[in-house]
């Protein structure tokens, strides 16, 4: 494939980081994703095929390394890897921050969700006795989140773990909250409904921290805010 054949170091740096799935490879290993399934959990759309091309590259280019695990390769970031955090960060700043959201029309996965969800556990928030909350989101398999005080964990099934809590609702709801969009309440009001013992469900919000951007407010142009088309009077 012909280069973009510049001296600029952002050309150059772009040739290497520039292709699709790249960054996002880089953002599930800083997330805490060790292993190739673990990795591709997180971009379910990827190939397995593009996923080890993808990775072969980082290594490559040095800002990843591939080493023998107990289970497996398992691939960490180098410092050069490290210093992409300013550069994820940004983009997921700049995206929240002036990108149109409105969850109903977008082309959206459950299993990302579900991962971050799990990546954001807050554990001091959860029950002293472990649960298990099912997921029922229109469209998609059930899904199940192990949570206990010492780790989170997604499955296909029940584990055998008592089940107090199930959350029902469009897809689209559940990003609305986890982004930010709105709040919970809002999300509510779009068909999300968390069932189950009262107390339970009631703290189900607070045992998560939202996802990372949620914070960054919209941009507002001429009148027309960047932020979701759904409506905040929902809130």
């Amino acid at each position: 494939m012909t280069g973009y054949g510049q001296f600029c170091s952002m050309a150059r740096a772009h040739e290497a980081l520039g292709g699709r799935w790249t960054l996002l490879i880089v953002r599930e290993i800083l997330s805490g994703s060790r292993r190739f399934n673990d990795i591709r959990r997180g971009i379910p759309r990827i190939s397995r095929t593009v996923l080890s091309e993808r990775l072969q590259a980082l290594v490559f280019i040095g800002a990843i390394e591939r080493a023998d695990g107990a289970h497996g390769p398992e691939y960490t970031l180098t410092q050069a890897g490290q210093e992409l955090m300013t550069l994820v960060g940004a983009l997921g700043t700049w995206g929240q921050r002036w990108l149109t959201r409105d969850p109903v029309d977008e082309d959206l996965d459950l299993e990302p969700l579900l991962v971050d969800m799990q990546r954001r556990v807050n554990f001091e928030a959860l029950p002293k006795e472990p649960l298990v909350v099912r997921f029922e989101v229109r469209g998609h398999r059930q899904r199940f989140m192990l949570l206990k005080k010492t780790e989170a964990s997604l499955c296909h099934q029940n584990p055998g773990f008592p089940e107090p809590v199930c959350v029902r609702g469009p897809l689209h709801a559940l990003v609305a909250w986890w982004r930010g969009d709105m709040s919970f309440v809002g999300a509510q009001r779009l068909g999300l409904a968390v069932e189950g013992q009262k107390a339970l469900a009631r703290a189900f919000p607070k045992w998560f921290d939202l996802y990372r951007f949620a914070h960054v407010e919209p941009v507002v142009r001429e009148g027309v805010t960047t932020g979701s088309a759904l409506s905040e009077a929902t809130a």
